[in-house]
């Protein structure tokens, strides 16, 4: 009987963390570069070209790849042949782990997680508690797969239980057209089919941490039908033409995982569950040898790749907007902002209503100004801020009907589409909305020169910042007449996928 210590866990699952917050796995990096080589679309190239090149340099930097470094999550599959030597339960192992990870010194991690999903939404403060699952098998070993999910991505989950007589491709095709850009393409999308509603669930999750192989099946052909399943999904999910964070263009997923079980002959439950542009899990196996080791991967994997602004660019100062300099832009325009942008997210927008609501002067005159939808990483060393890349923007959308008519603002920046009703609210107040590239939040940071919480500190990281940037880089999505990237690149774009792999 092998015995595996509660230290070993520990501290297998905490370096795991830490590992994967700052380096993609080598299949994805090779995957999202050939995606790089084929793209056509020059606004979804420059997004990949950014996500490689902020990887690469959160893999130099030892920094997380994404300011959203995710909910912990663990599988174990622990052999029948195992004693743990601890009194603890697993879970409390798990969370020591977590804790453990995000605090780090040399490398601290966001905490995301709140106490209380419904009443009292407090942080935890340590990224506590991490996501479980245990299965008992044969052997003499844990195998166990570790992963951080990412909010974004994790919030496009879908679920539904269709006749047997259904398609399931069908479902997910038209499903991913409805998801939008928020969970930040190109990435992964896992499929569980079958057992019930919770087993399709976990079986899309845990689909997600399978290896991709997608540019070899494409080469070698299907060897079966799920194979079959699997080249569906992406050739049509490509010819949506979402692309590269709902700018538009061919390539919007780069593998598609499939994971069945059997189920009721009355029922096909199918789980839809993407992986963003910051895919980050780990496969280890414990003996009773010791803790993991995580070998770093050669950087020679990431391609060199070269930030092309366009020909359309644009330097503007933040600190002399007003409705006539913002009515020039154009949808798809490249944008380099300098000058003083401040943060606010979620906490902070439902925070601002209830002040106007009060008719309360609100703290930060955001008359004339821009606010970035961030909830950066602490600082280490000499950095002035953590990696700092966008939210999901629609997540906003509800206050902006409130918060554009009583304060003035005049520019958002975020990531993914707005919705109609924001679309309409930001036209009617003459405003616009940019998009900075999600999974590229180690490579904005860099533009950010100074940082300073002006605003509700008692929000952590959704507190309002005061920053200086210079050149950071962006797009204009939605434009003061209501215009929207996220509408014209796609459509642009729909059906090039099947056509350029023709060629």
């Amino acid at each position: 009987m092998a015995v595996i210590t509660e230290h070993d866990i520990r501290q297998s699952i905490a370096d795991a963390l830490q590992f994967i917050s700052y380096f993609h796995p080598a299949d994805f990096i090779r995957h999202l570069a050939a995606a790089y080589d084929r793209e056509q679309s020059p606004s979804a190239k420059n997004a990949i070209a950014q996500i490689l090149k902020n990887s690469r340099m959160a893999a130099l930097g030892r920094r997380p790849i994404c300011q959203d470094t995710g909910t912990a999550n663990v599988f174990f599959r622990i052999g029948m042949d195992v004693k743990i030597a601890t009194t603890r339960s697993l879970q409390a192992i798990v969370d020591e782990a977590v804790r453990d990870a995000y605090m780090a010194e040399q490398n601290p991690l966001r905490a995301s997680m709140v106490r209380d999903p419904l009443f009292d939404r407090k942080n935890t403060g340590d990224n506590t508690p991490g996501i479980v699952h245990v299965e008992m098998v044969a052997g003499n070993t844990i195998e166990i797969d570790v992963s951080a999910k990412g909010g974004g991505s994790e919030n496009k989950t879908k679920f539904t239980v269709l006749d047997p007589g259904e398609s399931v491709i069908d479902w997910v095709v038209k499903t991913v057209e409805t998801m939008g850009a928020g969970w930040c393409p190109p990435g992964i999308l896992g499929i569980g089919v079958g057992g019930s509603v919770e087993k399709s669930m976990l079986l899309a999750k845990h689909a997600l941490n399978q290896p991709l192989d997608m540019s070899e099946l494409l080469v070698r052909g299907p060897a079966n039908k799920a194979e079959e399943f699997r080249l569906e999904v992406y050739r049509r999910v490509n010819d949506l033409g979402i692309g590269a964070q709902g700018l538009g263009g061919i390539t919007s997923v780069l593998d598609v995982k499939l994971a069945t079980f059997p189920c009721h002959a009355a029922s096909l439950p199918v789980a839809l569950i993407p992986n963003c542009a910051a895919t980050r899990h780990i496969h280890f196996t414990l003996d009773g040898s010791g803790p993991a080791q995580f070998e770093a991967p050669t950087l020679g994997d990431w391609p060199e790749v070269a930030l092309e602004a366009g020909a359309e660019l644009r330097r503007v100062d933040l600190d002399s907007l007003d409705e006539s300099s913002v009515a020039e832009w154009r949808p798809g325009e490249t944008l380099l902002l300098s000058g003083t942008l401040y943060t606010g997210r979620d906490a902070a927008h439902r925070r601002m209503t209830e002040w106007i609501a009060r008719g309360d002067q609100l703290p930060v005159d955001l008359r004339n100004k821009a606010i970035y939808y961030v909830g950066p990483v602490d600082p280490v060393g000499n950095e002035v801020i953590g990696p700092a890349g966008p939210t999901t923007a629609t997540r906003m959308d509800r206050y902006l009907g409130t918060v554009l008519p009583a304060t003035g603002l005049r520019v958002m920046i975020g990531k993914a589409e707005r919705g109609p009703a924001a679309i309409e609210a930001i036209a009617k107040n003459k405003a616009v909305y940019l998009v900075a590239v999600g999974g590229a939040a180690y490579l904005v940071s860099q533009a950010i020169r100074s940082s300073k919480v002006v605003a509700w500190a008692d929000l952590g990281m959704e507190a309002i910042y005061e920053l200086k940037v210079e050149e950071m880089p962006v797009m204009v999505a939605v434009d003061t007449r209501g215009e929207s990237v996220h509408v014209l690149g796609p459509s642009l774009w729909r059906g090039k996928a099947s056509q350029a792999a023709a060629r």
